[in-house]
């Protein structure tokens, strides 16, 4: 058996977005009996949540589509660029704070925009909800939800 692929979802403060990546994926491979195939995590660029469970509000929007968010936040680490296969970030700000971490090419080759993933839909970023409403935290789920999907089937492959 291969080792499993390594995957890492980052935001800023691994609340609101990374957190329900991880949990969504968590929840496509499990449906799919493919949980040795992958190691899954989320961490924030900004560690000033460190130890927090998920927003609360990231949790309700994700429970009322039947998927649980155990994560407690963490801040990204310069040797998760050398542990994670996949680094995948949630925008731009991000991607550039991931990018200020690396040390060599093979790092910097393996981090990307999650939405990068999915064709066909009006985003290139994962639009931050904390300051918005319950809308903004539904318009994240079906994002991410659907580049969970699209990056699941690219990696059944």
């Amino acid at each position: 058996m291969s080792e499993p692929l390594k995957i890492l979802f980052v935001c800023l403060g691994n609340i609101c977005r990374s957190p329900l990546a991880e949990a969504l994926f968590l929840d496509k491979i499990k449906k799919k009996g493919l949980e040795s195939r992958f190691v899954i995590d989320s961490a924030g660029t900004n560690g000033i949540h460190d130890g927090e469970q998920a927003d609360q509000r990231t949790r309700e929007n994700a429970l009322k589509h039947g998927i649980e968010i155990q994560h407690i936040s963490r801040i990204i680490q310069k040797s998760d660029l050398a542990k994670f296969d996949l680094i995948f970030a949630m925008d731009k700000e991000n991607l550039r704070n991931i990018h200020r971490l690396t040390q060599n090419s093979a790092e910097l080759d393996k981090i990307s925009l999650l939405l990068d993933q999915v064709e066909g839909i009006n985003y290139r970023e994962v639009p931050d909800p904390w300051f918005g409403g319950e809308e903004g935290f539904e318009l994240v789920f079906n994002l991410l939800d659907k580049a969970t999907q699209k990056l699941l089937e690219k990696l059944e492959k």
